[in-house]
């Protein structure tokens, strides 16, 4: 395999940033951010904080929650449900036990720039976290949280594979002050340190809230809603003709269900009342959740790309769901979980194609110009060749594949790492090449078996388009301060 790289501007300068870097925020009309000394000299540590008294009950419940499923119907048929009652509550005890011991060693505190989050049972661990580097802070009230007057903390820096440090938990009122208080030293925060935290229900502009009936209708619309009722049939069938009804049988069969309708569940309850808006400082804002509530605030110039999917079961109704690609978010393996990469749950075209402008402006999701490979990629591609194709939108870089689920990535010229031509023994049988598009956030747009010189020529429209782009918003680019369009 050949491969040949045209390096963009890769990240922020190790050094020496612009001047005005240091008047990003200005909560207290001087220039600098809460927390930094008027005179140069080096910052006072404030002294380490401990978080909520309730935190060790809240951690023990979800131990315990996570024991009883460890332990299976076998197990309560074989010991008893005294037995299993003791069981429990003894793990539940150690749980919390642990939870309070963890408690005592975990504290945080605000040095500079810096998040310094000390924590560990048997390892001690003290981690210090460069607020130049935070993307987003995340607030989550789960269900516990939420009866208990509670909130989690939730950090995304640059480059991290996984969430940063969640502060679980805190007062919502300590919550939202530390969270402002991150964002206003990291740069993101607006300038007045007395202004409240803003949230979806107060954005400046309401961009998007789903309709929760389309949401239910959409789950219903998977695989697993409509193979559910023919998994009962097969089941009821075998225990009729079996006559093998043990009470270890049924709750088995139920909880295998259960797990089957687990996922679009979940995403009933994540996406449930589903708001998508613009405050005052351009930034996307996102509430959602029912049982759990997320609210969190996304910097424009930190959105590497946009992927639209159109589902199978969704298309007799024309609905899509698009998704976001942000640096400094966790890996795909995490985020169908967390639900951090939310843009528009489920909508129509109409809908999809107002939320992308606002987005990225420029980009028309019904205008893309969009080309397939030659005819000879059908040796590689026999079933899905007519569905592969790129192109070069006035928005950014656009791919689009898929035969059952259509899905479409647009990249904007301005969030370019890279770009590369690879090159396979097959495909340099065929002619053929592969054009990579490489983002900071890792998930990279790539235009498959194209013609080698027409790999080679789109190649070299990206790297001189990303360049452009660079050079027209450098600060942009390097994330060094949210620009609102």
């Amino acid at each position: 395999m050949t491969t040949a790289d045209a390096s963009l501007p890769a990240g922020p300068p190790p050094a020496d940033e612009p001047a005005q870097q240091a008047q990003r925020a200005e909560p207290d009309g001087s220039g600098r951010p809460p927390g930094l000394p008027s005179d140069g000299s080096p910052p006072v540590p404030e002294p380490r904080r401990r978080l909520h008294p309730l935190s060790p009950l809240l951690h023990g419940a979800k131990s315990l929650t996570v024991i009883v499923a460890a332990l299976s119907w076998q197990t309560l048929s074989q010991v008893g449900p005294e037995r299993f009652a003791i069981v429990v509550a003894v793990l539940a005890v150690g749980a919390v036990v642990l939870s309070v011991v963890s408690w005592l060693n975990t504290g945080y505190h605000v040095v500079g720039r810096e998040l310094r989050i000390a924590d560990g049972l048997l390892w001690r661990r003290n981690r210090a976290i460069p607020l130049e580097r935070l993307q987003s802070v995340e607030l989550r009230r789960p269900l516990l949280a939420q009866l208990t007057g509670l909130a989690e903390l939730r950090l995304e820096v640059v480059g991290g594979g996984k969430t940063e440090a969640p502060l679980a938990y805190l007062t919502v009122r300590d919550a939202t002050a530390l969270r402002q208080r991150l964002l206003a030293l990291a740069g993101h925060a607006p300038s007045s340190a007395a202004a409240p935290d803003r949230t979806v229900a107060a954005t400046a502009r309401p961009l998007l809230a789903v309709d929760n009936t389309d949401l239910i209708v959409s789950q219903l619309l998977t695989p697993q809603a409509l193979l559910l009722p023919i998994g009962i049939t097969g089941v009821t069938l075998q225990f009729v003709l079996d006559g093998s009804w043990t009470f270890v049988g049924i709750a088995s069969t139920v909880t295998a269900m259960v797990g089957v309708l687990l996922q679009p569940v979940r995403r009933i309850l994540r996406d449930w009342a589903f708001r998508l808006g613009r405050d005052a400082e351009g930034r996307l804002a996102v509430r959602q959740g029912l049982v759990e509530t997320r609210s969190q605030i996304v910097p424009l110039h930190r959105v590497q790309s946009v992927s639209a999917t159109w589902p199978l079961l969704w298309r007799a109704k024309g609905w899509l769901h698009l998704r976001l690609d942000v640096a400094g978010f966790a890996g795909p393996q995490e985020r169908d979980d967390t639900g951090s990469d939310r843009l528009m749950p489920v909508g129509d075209l109409a809908t999809a194609r107002a939320v992308v402008w606002e987005v990225l402006p420029g980009a028309d999701l019904l205008a893309m110009p969009v080309t397939a490979p030659p005819a000879r990629a059908r040796w590689l591609h026999p079933f899905t060749l007519r569905y592969l194709g790129a192109g070069l939108a006035p928005g950014g870089f656009v791919t689009r594949w898929g035969r059952l689920t259509h899905e479409l990535q647009l990249v904007p010229y301005a969030r370019l790492q890279s770009v590369r031509v690879v090159q396979g023994p097959v495909q340099r049988l065929l002619g053929l090449a592969t054009v990579h598009a490489d983002t900071a956030g890792g998930r990279g747009a790539a235009a498959r078996d194209r013609d080698l010189h027409e790999a080679w020529a789109l190649a070299a429209q990206l790297a001189e388009r990303g360049r452009q782009a660079a050079a027209a918003a450098p600060d942009d680019v390097y994330g060094r301060r949210s620009v609102a369009p």
